[in-house]
């Protein structure tokens, strides 16, 4: 009897001891989804700066036919690091670019179309919010609208993705350094108030331009402002009908937020239209989109090569059109083949290079980009 009355107390003092632990763990730590591999060791040198690179709806079959439309060679093979993403959102196998954006940028898994927001709408703290609590420099740039879904996962929280000038409104309510990308009528021709965010921006400090007053080249940045500029209306024009902005403004985008005072910088940048050729199911939209995002890459691995203390983190949100390449292809002719008009819910390549990189092998949630580089960067 006094055996089985030990054994019974040791037992209740065991269960208080465990639910003392599960009640103390931080509100931020991963959720299941997210604890394998989700930390770096303490003997990992901490980067100064990271870069997140989201090639929209870039599988590996449009990573694929970039590379043999190029010779059989990518920029984007010089990264050490390589794993894989698992895509799918909170209550789909197969998610958008809202939801798969937010999984980076707050850790989440949310619905399709929230901006920020988890699964009951509540807003929840982004990257690059956190980069600006702890006195980091931060930018977006992107090929599509400045508020469309993937930048804007980033620094708004909307209900949903196609609120975008709620979204535009959101971008006053930080300090973000450096952005670029189109949707100039949602900030100065709004149709839900009279506000005017381009004056807005002027009259917090930016340096504020646009494609119809000058060309990019023509509107450096000053590294003592902040610095927005609006590269079309609504949604920029493909590259294959002359839009050439990515390369200058990721250059300006890391050489400015390299200049800015402060303890380094998080930048994310989008090559949103390889998502887009996906849709229209087109090849030649597929692969002029992934070549430009593959020189960029190569110019972003340059500056981390350079500079030595830089974490570049490349991958994409989703596949976009069950994308392929069939018989009878050759290497200098290709043959290809979609599946969709829409995404597949495909597991995604991860690439990472610099500081902390090793963490991103292996296969995980997309949630588990968001605390590897948090992690990584001691946030």
């Amino acid at each position: 009897m006094k055996q089985s009355l030990l054994l019974l107390f040791s037992i209740v003092l065991l269960v208080f001891a465990c639910t003392r632990k599960i009640q103390q763990q931080p509100e931020d730590q991963p959720t299941s989804y997210d604890t394998v591999t989700t930390r770096i060791e303490p003997e990992v040198r901490k980067p100064r700066n990271v870069i997140l690179m989201i090639g929209d709806g870039m599988g590996l079959g449009q990573i694929t036919a970039g590379m043999y439309a190029s010779g059989n060679k990518l920029q984007i093979e010089r990264f050490p690091i390589v794993g894989l993403h698992k895509s799918h959102a909170f209550d789909q196998l197969i998610t958008d670019s809202a939801a798969g954006a937010t999984a980076f940028a707050c850790g989440k898994k949310t619905y399709n179309g929230a901006i920020g927001v988890t699964p009951d709408t509540l807003a929840c703290t982004t990257l690059l919010e956190l980069a600006e609590e702890k006195g980091y420099a931060t930018g977006l740039v992107a090929t599509s609208t400045i508020v469309h879904a993937t930048p804007a996962s980033f620094i708004a929280h909307q209900k949903q993705r196609k609120m975008y000038e709620a979204i535009a409104a959101d971008f006053l309510r930080t300090d973000i350094d450096f952005f670029i990308g189109g949707g100039k009528k949602y900030f100065d021709r709004r149709e839900s108030d009279d506000r005017n965010l381009y004056l807005e921006l002027q009259q917090k400090g930016y340096l504020v331009s646009d494609y119809f007053r000058q060309e990019l080249y023509e509107a450096p940045a000053d590294p003592q402002r902040n610095y927005a500029y609006f590269t079309s209306d609504a949604d920029p024009l493909p590259v294959n009908q002359g839009r050439d902005y990515l390369p200058l403004a990721t250059q300006m985008a890391m050489d400015h937020l390299e200049e800015r005072p402060g303890k380094g910088f998080f930048l994310m940048v989008e090559g949103s239209q390889i998502d887009w050729g996906g849709h229209a199911n087109n090849e030649s939209y597929i692969i002029s989109e992934m070549q430009e995002f593959d020189r960029v890459l190569g110019m972003v691995l340059d500056f981390a090569e350079k500079e030595g203390n830089t974490l570049v983190v490349t991958t994409a949100d989703h596949e976009t059109g069950g994308f392929s390449i069939v018989p009878p292809a050759r290497m200098d002719s290709l043959a290809t083949a979609f599946t969709t008009d829409y995404h597949t819910a495909t597991m995604i390549p991860v690439f990472a290079y610099g500081p902390g990189a090793e963490a991103f092998s292996g296969i995980y949630e997309n949630t588990a980009i968001f605390y590897k580089i948090r992690a990584a960067m001691h946030w």
